[in-house]
């Protein structure tokens, strides 16, 4: 039976800002939600996860244990979750011993205890499960649960990026791009950045666009720090939309022109960026009235339409 979901903690770190103006710091927030099929959770389905739970069947006793976690097929209960999963967990179930060591680290329907947690996910990790991987990684780079190890962190992130985990890509990256726990590396740096930016990743598109803009561990190319500032800011990120409107305002890469400039800064001063509210002003010293007028329009429209497509 094939195993069904996967979950990691979310948190927030923040990166090393760099010297420049382009050089800003940006905040890396790691998800990844579960995927299943809505059939899966069909009365049908859970009937026959019970009878095989009852006989003692891992697999089951972890389906069960998602089925109650997220609400699907029966009403959602983290104590019962949190019984099946210790039961296929300690049968050795990967899966369950990952989302086990979660409901640990949040504090779901058990005490919240981050040593417990981190013994759940070093169980699953060991097996190869990726979901564990990055989370363990996420334990050791903030020192939860576990002394704090870049080291060790680098490790277990490096398992997961292996696998193709893209946020575990792109925090391996930032660690090659800033020293932590492996030595410096930028061309390093840039290979796990791309990984993790082809899949979507914000967070590796903004820092390849910043390797990309200032020739770190690649080529300098303008164009193509454009590209991925373009593609980070249309997922909503305000340091790549500032660093995307001074391109714009300075003519890297693309023909100067303010009207993007401002619409790009414009957004991301209204999503609170401090150094955007003062190079907003900057830019309009440069700008008629009727510029203004319009590049705040666009702004508008950039945000109706959730940053995309915006020009």
């Amino acid at each position: 039976m094939k195993n069904m979901g996967a979950t990691v903690k979310e948190r927030s770190l923040t990166l090393i800002a760099w010297a420049g103006a382009l050089r800003v710091a940006a905040v890396m927030v790691f998800l990844i939600v579960p995927e299943v099929k809505a059939d899966d959770w069909s009365p049908a389905k859970i009937a026959e996860y019970r009878a095989a739970a009852a006989k003692g069947e891992a697999w089951a006793q972890s389906n069960l244990g998602i089925a109650y976690a997220e609400g699907m097929g029966v009403p959602e209960d983290d104590a019962t979750a949190a019984k099946f999963y210790t039961r296929a967990a300690e049968q050795g179930y990967a899966q369950a011993q990952n989302n086990l060591g979660l409901m640990y680290d949040y504090g779901d329907a058990v005490p919240e205890n981050d040593a417990t947690a981190a013994k759940w996910y070093t169980k699953a990790a060991e097996q190869g499960n990726v979901d564990a991987q990055y989370n363990l990684g996420n334990m050791y780079r903030f020192g939860e649960g576990v002394p704090e190890d870049d080291a060790i962190a680098a490790k277990w992130y490096t398992k997961a990026a292996e696998q193709g985990d893209a946020q575990a890509q792109s925090n391996l990256g930032n660690m090659y791009d800033n020293g932590n726990g492996v030595s410096e590396n930028d061309a390093t740096a840039a290979k796990w950045y791309t990984k993790a930016a082809e899949q979507g990743n914000v967070d590796a598109q903004y820092n390849l666009g910043n390797l990309y803009r200032f020739g770190d561990g690649v080529a300098q190319n303008d164009a193509t720090a454009l590209k991925w500032y373009t593609k980070a800011a249309e997922q909503g990120a305000a340091g790549a939309q500032l660093n995307l409107g001074l391109m714009y305002a300075k003519g890297e890469g693309v023909p100067e022109n303010n009207m993007p400039a401002y619409m790009w800064i414009n957004l991301a001063a209204a999503q609170g960026h401090e150094y955007a509210k003062t190079l907003k002003d900057r830019i309009k010293d440069g700008m008629t009235p009727a510029d203004i007028s319009k590049a705040q329009a666009l702004s508008r429209e950039c945000l109706a339409k959730s940053y995309k497509n915006c020009g």
